[in-house]
């Protein structure tokens, strides 16, 4: 079993994803090619939690104007995980 490092970029700790946090659910920024079994193991071998389930999502880029050229921010990918019952993540990086 190969675990890529890169799939995680980062656990996301903002208002809005702590409205999960007490239905056991983490919200985290992710590789955009990264399918959901790639999450799971990612998340269960760097957290040490067992996961039940992941549902992911894309957020599209901003269309931004920089002087007189338009440009567009990156689209990013991000995933709702559910750890299964008794399972918490405490710290924000391992």
């Amino acid at each position: 079993m190969s675990i890529n490092f890169n799939i995680i970029k980062a656990l996301i700790r903002t208002e809005k994803a702590s409205i999960y946090e007490p239905k056991g659910k983490y919200l985290f920024l992710v590789h955009n090619s990264a399918n959901k079994i790639q999450i799971k193991q990612a998340v269960e071998y760097r957290y040490k939690v067992k996961v039940r389930d992941v549902n992911t999502f894309v957020s599209g880029g901003k269309l931004k104007r920089v002087r007189h050229q338009l440009g567009k921010t990156p689209d990013t990918k991000k995933a709702i995980v559910t750890l299964k019952e008794g399972q918490k993540i405490t710290e924000a990086t391992p």
